[in-house]
C-alpha cells in the first residue's frame, strides 16, 4: 500500500496505535514520492497549545495579536511544493479544522490577522492518528468533511504485538540502531 500511495498526490491518513511507526511510514512516503526534493515539514498537533496552533500552521502578520512582533511564515507555507505531516491530527480543535479543510481543498492559506488575499500553496498532506476519527466525526468532535478529505488513502498499521514471530529480527534492528547511535 505504501508503494501505491507514495507516487500520488492524494492526502493520506495513517492510523495505528502509539509506537507502530506512523511517522516512519510518513517519511517513507515522502522520500518515495515525486516531492522528495522538496520540504518535509512535521507538526505534532498534540504537542502545541491550542491557542498557538493556528499561528503555527498558517502563520501570522505583525500585530495580529499581543506578542506578534514579526511576520511568521506558517508550516503550510514552509511545506509548499513538498509534504506536510500532521501527527496526532485527531487533536486538532474543531474550530481550526475548517481552516485546515480549506487549505486541503483549495490550496489556500490565510495567515492570522492578514487582510491580504489567501496565499496559494501546493502541499501534499499526510496525517497520522491513533484515534478513531470516524467515530469522533459521528459525535461532532471531528468534522466529517475533513475526515473524508484526509482519508482519500488510508494506511492501517498493525499493532506491534502482531509481530510476535519477528521479535528476534526487530530486537536485532533496534540493537544495531542503538549501537550505531552510541558509537558502540
Amino acid at each position: 500500500k505504501l508503494e501505491l500511495a507514495a507516487p500520488t498526490n492524494a492526502p493520506i491518513l495513517i492510523r495505528g496505535e502509539s509506537g507502530t511507526g506512523k511517522e516512519l511510514v510518513a517519511r517513507a512516503i515522502h522520500w518515495n514520492s515525486r516531492r522528495t526534493e522538496k520540504p518535509y515539514v512535521v507538526v505534532n498537533c498534540a504537542a502545541i497549545p491550542e491557542t498557538l496552533l493556528e499561528s503555527i500552521l498558517f502563520g501570522h502578520v505583525k500585530g495580529a495579536f499581543t506578542g506578534a512582533v514579526i511576520h511568521k511564515v506558517g508550516e503550510f507555507q514552509k511545506a509548499d511544493g513538498g509534504t506536510l505531516f500532521l501527527d496526532e491530527v485527531g487533536e486538532l480543535p474543531v474550530m481550526l479544522q475548517a481552516k485546515v479543510l480549506r487549505a486541503v481543498e483549495q490550496g489556500e492559506v490565510q495567515p492570522l490577522g492578514s487582510n491580504e488575499p489567501p496565499e496559494r500553496v501546493d502541499v501534499r498532506l499526510i496525517c497520522a492518528t491513533n484515534r478513531d476519527l470516524e467515530a469522533m466525526a459521528k459525535v461532532g468532535q471531528f468534522r466529517d468533511d475533513l475526515f473524508y478529505r484526509l482519508s482519500v488513502m488510508t494506511l492501517d498499521l498493525p499493532p506491534l504485538r502482531s509481530y510476535k514471530d519477528n521479535l528476534e529480527t526487530l530486537a536485532n534492528v533496534f540493537l544495531e540502531q542503538s549501537a550505531s547511535a552510541h558509537g558502540k
